[in-house]
């Protein structure tokens, strides 16, 4: 159990039927009334975002997060298969639980796999990763002086804004936290 006061940035606690961290917190005293600890704490299941106000003795469990690394195996259709690189161990995730890593990874690369109570809730694919472009536009020689952008499908199928002088079978770097191209490789 964790106390409100002992609140610091990064501590995860089990809260209204949820797993949340403490983004950021400020222990208040005001010169009337008892002191109270105020927190912006997320939902690390939804990435739901509130404050909230505390009292400093209230008591919470606190959450225990594991982090496996495990590979990405292949898709069936419906669910995606996950392979811990320790055990050999396969596990199934459904597309809500990997939608937004998807386009990034590849079949055996390996990604973060967040687990609490032994369910799997989060899936984080490399913050760069590269990528060879199979269908864009051809390019025209000359023009990379601009800094006019087209659209460009990945081998993942994931579409991104790139420079006009790169072309099909080039292999490009993508920033996952936003999507965008980085550099060509």
């Amino acid at each position: 159990m964790i106390t409100a006061g002992d609140f610091r940035k990064g501590v995860t606690v089990e809260w209204d039927n949820g797993v949340w961290i403490i983004v950021d917190f400020q222990h208040v005293k005001p010169g009337k009334g008892a002191a109270f600890v105020r927190t912006k704490i997320k939902n690390i299941m939804t990435g739901a975002v509130v404050e909230r106000s505390f009292n400093p003795t209230d008591k919470m469990p606190r959450a225990h997060i594991e982090t496996k690394e495990m590979q990405y195996l292949y898709s069936d259709g419906e669910l995606y298969h996950f392979m811990d690189t320790e055990t050999f161990e396969q596990m199934p995730l459904n597309k809500d639980e990997v939608e937004d890593v998807i386009p990034f990874i590849k079949e055996n690369e390996n990604v973060s796999v967040r687990f609490f109570k032994g369910k799997a809730f989060s899936v984080e694919a490399p913050n760069f990763v590269e990528m060879e472009i199979v269908n864009t536009e051809p390019g025209f020689k000359g023009d990379t002086a601009s800094n006019t952008t087209k659209p460009a499908t990945t081998e993942t199928g994931y579409t991104v804004s790139v420079p006009l002088f790169v072309n099909i079978g080039d292999h490009i770097r993508i920033d996952t936290r936003t999507g965008e191209y980085m550099e060509r490789v």
